[in-house]
């Protein structure tokens, strides 16, 4: 599975968590849809998971005039998954994420999600980079 794809489905995953309040691993299998298991996939959405409420209050921080609860589904779980992969999966650059994001958001969101997600990310950015010096 390609990496977009795995994104695309960790959305959906997480999307269903959230929303549907559905357990995890029945999302992950929902999403699998009978294909081959995917290791990134399921860090993505575990990880996800697994590292919530830091995530949350890293993202809470970085939103002006906007608490987390408020925002559309769809964006608050793209911003979920991209700051994931921001602050634990080293080996993929900080500009990759945010533009799988951005792009994600582009197909996912409304006519507002891509630059919504991109300004949001770029703030996360920020923080994650002052906090390493």
């Amino acid at each position: 599975m390609k990496r977009r794809s795995a994104r695309e489905k960790a959305l959906q995953a997480l999307f269903q968590i959230d929303v549907g309040k559905i357990d995890v691993d029945e999302a992950y299998e929902y999403v699998l849809n009978d294909e081959e298991t995917d290791e990134f996939l399921k860090q993505l959405i575990y990880g996800t998971v697994s590292n919530l409420s830091e995530i949350d209050e890293l993202i809470s921080q970085c939103l002006d005039h906007w608490k987390l609860d408020r925002l559309a589904n769809v964006d608050r779980n793209i911003l979920r998954m991209a700051v994931y992969e921001m602050k634990y999966l080293d080996e993929i650059p900080t500009s990759v994420s945010i533009n799988e994001a951005v792009e994600i958001a582009k197909v996912f969101g409304d006519e507002k999600s891509g630059s919504f997600v991109n300004a949001v990310l770029s703030k996360v950015k920020n923080v994650l980079e002052s906090n390493l010096e």
